[in-house]
């Protein structure tokens, strides 16, 4: 490593970054936000790492030192948030995670001292509000989007409280949890220091994450502190009174983490008003509908709607005059339940969508669908230090297995490889 430049280095970094699914698109701005994120020495070290998790072993082996070396550099890795690590059937792991979310979220769950946030904040705004190509490469490269709305449970009636899946819960993620961690909105504090504070004022201790990510995240760094379940639907609550989006990982099961989302900070509610129609996020499986003999015209469901999906149109009304009525757009629509909730007639009641949304089963599923939906399947196969056993190829091809047809093959025209249509056809025949 010694021979690297410095440019060298955070340009092997950015091309790490970039080489699963979710990356980093390459710019002046991503390496200024390299720069501040990772001194020279950190960005050669995590370079050669794998994106997929790993054992201290494999780390010191990679890297060419001792085991004790390579631990304190772990430690120091994890103590910055730029890796998590685990407990994986009593051997400690490690993962370089995401860019989203992920350590450039970490980076501003509390505040720090050893950075210049403000800086760090301005220059998020212009890669992700000014330059675009991160977020559309993020929310719009595939069709299986990375995070998914949670449905605002308390809005449901009876009736409708009975039809809703576990998974479709926030609060049944939080009883699932084995740790829960809380920390700072990362949406809101950059766009505090970039100079476009909250519009709704919107509280900033609300960001959710769960299970080993919270747990090496209130560890190393306090970027989150630990709660209680109790405390955790408490954030849930006042989420709801603050007319906030819940936005977590697209996932059925233990998902790593749930944003509460304002419409004028989130990445996402503001990509989905920009980019209108397009939906960057995964809907609810449910709809609002309008009574209009309840109706009002009192407009405060287009007011609070964190996307700008309603609209207050004149229609004739029953005594033949002009009146003002919410028009819903369907197609943009997150079913999120922030503007039935603000109904003071409860006019507006949310409706099973006649169609499921399908949601991954879990991150594996994920990261399977969204390479092969974006060609880069190869990467998730070849990537040899992160896929060296066959329990975690098997992984991967059981995934595949599980696929619709269509999607099989899209996966088959990635391989261009006889090796691996040989494994295909070998573990397709055992699961026969």
């Amino acid at each position: 490593m010694g021979h690297l430049t410095t440019k060298d280095a955070y340009k092997n970094l950015e091309e790490r970054i970039n080489w699963f699914t979710q990356g980093a698109p390459p710019s002046e701005t991503l390496y200024k936000i390299l720069q501040v994120l990772y001194t020279e020495k950190e960005a050669k070290w995590v370079a050669l790492l794998p994106v997929r998790p790993f054992t201290l072993k494999k780390a010191a082996r990679i890297w060419g030192t001792t085991e004790a070396n390579a631990e304190k550099l772990l430690d120091h890795l994890c103590e910055k948030a730029l890796l998590v690590d685990s407990d994986y059937h009593g051997e400690r792991q490690f993962v370089m995670p995401p860019p989203m979310a992920g350590f450039i979220e970490f980076a501003l769950m509390r505040t720090r001292g050893d950075i210049d946030q403000k800086y760090l904040g301005e220059l998020y705004y212009q890669y992700m509000n000014v330059e675009e190509d991160f977020v559309k490469d993020l929310f719009f490269a595939t069709e299986t989007r990375l995070g998914r709305v949670y449905v605002q449970e308390p809005v449901l009636t009876n009736d409708k409280t009975n039809h809703i899946l576990d998974y479709e819960r926030a609060t049944h993620i939080v009883e699932e949890a084995k740790y829960i961690g809380l920390g700072t909105c990362y949406c809101r504090h950059k766009m505090y220091h970039a100079g476009h504070p909250c519009e709704i004022n919107a509280p900033w201790d609300v960001c959710l994450t769960f299970d080993n990510v919270a747990r090496s995240l209130a560890e190393h760094g306090g970027y989150a502190r630990l709660i209680s379940k109790e405390e955790a639907k408490e954030v849930l609550e006042l989420s709801y009174e603050s007319n906030l989006v819940q936005i977590g990982e697209n996932v059925r099961e233990h998902p790593a983490f749930i944003c509460n989302c304002c419409g004028c900070c989130c990445e996402a509610l503001q990509a989905a008003r920009r980019f209108s129609p397009m939906q960057p996020v995964a809907t609810t499986n449910y709809i609002p509908k309008v009574s209009p003999d309840k109706c009002i015209s009192c407009g405060k469901c287009a007011k609070v709607c964190p996307i700008l999906a309603i609209a207050m149109e004149e229609k004739d009304s029953a005594d033949s005059k002009k009146k003002k009525h919410p028009v819903i757009d369907e197609e943009i629509c997150l079913g999120c339940g922030v503007c039935a909730r603000n109904c003071p007639t409860k006019a507006i009641n949310l409706e099973r969508r006649p169609i499921q949304v399908i949601t991954p089963v879990n991150s594996t599923h994920r990261f399977v669908l969204q390479a092969i939906e974006k060609g880069t399947l190869q990467n998730l196969i070849f990537d040899n230090q992160a896929f060296a056993n066959h329990r975690a190829m098997a992984a991967v091809f059981g995934t595949i297995l599980k696929l619709p047809p269509l999607k099989q093959a899209l996966a088959s025209k990635q391989f261009k490889s006889i090796y691996l249509d040989k494994l295909l056809s070998m573990y397709q025949k055992k699961v026969k």
